[in-house]
């Protein structure tokens, strides 16, 4: 599907990040849990897909929407993010190809889809919580452990990209252990009839085809980080690939397990089930297993996308499409006010309900992937002899025909939309076609001061400086 090419880059360092920093670069295994807990971080969440579309079609649609969607994007996002490697990733391919007004567009519509998704993490946590302490169900205690709760994975953030991704692997393990015990444990009781059973007219597409697109999307997030990994020619394509294979597999086994091991009820199928599931077949000490694994899944997808959010602000305010103070880094490497603003998102939105982040979320977030696909195809037919570090076979053809299934599918998402996240999210669009210019003038004005970092590659379009 893809081949490196061994070639040297165009002018792009394949090793260092385009900013020099004293933070320790990120290898393979720390980068394919970073991208796990981007996508998935486990099967938390995916219980909706059995209460909308039965067994069967559950466990269909984490076969066959990964070929829709999943691999595509993480085919182009292998492909884009050894093309340019570097912070700010999906935001510098657009602006190469469609320029910088475009490239800001597509940064506000993913950063403020990422910061709704976080949002949802630390109240998701507390949840798992609740049945052990009652007072975190509401009211002031809620509150203040919601705020605490963002602290103290913030400063996770800020002490270090490395630290975070060791801390992901850990989490990564302890999210997935317990269901391999549950899975041992359900042998006996599996049902194989019952992974077969369906009811087409009772589907809730609705909820089952957003369910399953929350669960699969976000590959694209790991090119922001692109300048921190190590070696990103070889390691980024290798990390994506791995992380691939485990998140299906951390999606369907445990959907196997759970449907086949015990008559099937699909109005209780809803988040937080698997614990149930997990008490019928194994007990209580199985069940505060699973729920302990959950809080800590929320914990290592919170710290990877607020990474990948603060990051990708950094980048663009190397590129001047942000004042400059956004690219000030930490005595520890890490983007220092990105990751602020990022946190004050996260606290803003935590009081969204579940089906609200989800939903304007993948709306925003189909938005920018409809940029990144032109930006990709784009690409190709002006720079089809640039060099790509990973590239996908099928030359301009190839890539529009990669381009199709997903395209069909955010049409699909988008139709299906209610009123009220249309226009909310519409109105979050338009705020980015406002604010664009409103920062030029700012700069103009010289009322903050933007700047062109020096230390960036050339822009493989034009080989110089990639400018505003």
């Amino acid at each position: 599907m893809g081949e490196f090419d061994d070639g040297e880059y165009a002018g792009i360092n394949e090793v260092t990040s385009p900013r020099e920093n004293n933070a320790r670069k990120v290898s393979v295994l720390p980068l394919l849990f970073l991208i796990f807990y981007e996508v998935s971080g486990g099967p938390f969440g995916v219980e909706d897909t059995v209460r909308a579309a039965g067994p069967l079609l559950a466990l269909l649609g984490f076969l066959v929407f990964p070929f829709i969607w999943s691999v595509p994007e993480a085919l182009i996002t292998a492909e884009m993010g050894t093309m340019f490697p570097e912070n700010g990733g999906y935001v510098v391919w657009v602006s190469s190809a469609l320029g910088p007004y475009w490239g800001f567009q597509l940064g506000w519509m993913k950063w403020l889809s990422g910061v709704i998704d976080n949002a949802l993490y630390p109240v998701l946590f507390l949840d798992y919580l609740k049945s052990a302490i009652p007072a975190l169900g509401g009211g002031l205690p809620r509150v203040l452990a919601v705020l605490v709760l963002t602290v103290i994975l913030t400063y996770m953030n800020y002490r270090g990209l490395t630290i975070v991704g060791w801390v992901a692997v850990s989490l990564g393990i302890l999210s997935i252990l317990p269901f391999v015990v549950m899975g041992l444990i359900s042998i006996p009781k599996l049902r194989p009839s019952r992974w077969l059973v369906v009811d087409v007219q009772s589907v809730d597409w609705n909820l089952y085809l957003n369910t399953l697109f929350w669960n699969l999307n976000y590959w694209d997030s790991i090119s922001t980080l692109a300048g921190e990994v190590h070696n990103p020619k070889k390691t980024l394509p290798k990390a994506l690939f791995y992380a691939v294979i485990l998140v299906v597999l951390s999606y369907f086994f445990p959907l196997l397990i759970g449907t086949g091991a015990v008559p099937l009820e699909r109005d209780l199928w809803t988040d937080g089930y698997f614990s149930d599931i997990a008490k019928i077949l194994g007990g209580v000490w199985l069940r505060v297993w699973i729920q302990g694994a959950a809080a800590a899944s929320n914990m290592g997808m919170f710290v990877a996308e607020m990474s990948s959010d603060s990051f990708q602000l950094l980048g663009m305010a190397e590129r001047g499409l942000l004042p400059e103070f956004f690219s000030k880094r930490s005595r520890y490497g890490t983007p220092l006010f990105g990751i602020l603003f990022s946190a004050s998102g996260v606290i803003l939105l935590s009081w969204l309900s579940f089906q609200e982040i989800v939903a304007a979320e993948n709306f925003l977030y189909c938005f920018g992937m409809i940029l990144e696909f032109i930006a990709f195809v784009l690409l190709r037919m002006k720079c089809p002899h640039a060099p790509r570090p990973f590239k996908i076979h099928g030359g301009t053809v190839g890539a529009i025909i990669l381009c199709i299934p997903p395209t069909v599918l955010i049409c699909v998402v988008l139709a299906l939309s209610s009123f009220k996240v249309m226009v909310v999210s519409l109105a979050a669009v338009a705020i980015g076609l406002v604010m664009q210019p409103c920062l030029k003038l700012i700069e103009n004005k010289r009322w903050l001061k933007f700047s062109v970092s020096s230390d960036l590659p050339d822009d493989i379009t034009t080989h110089e400086p990639l400018l505003r």
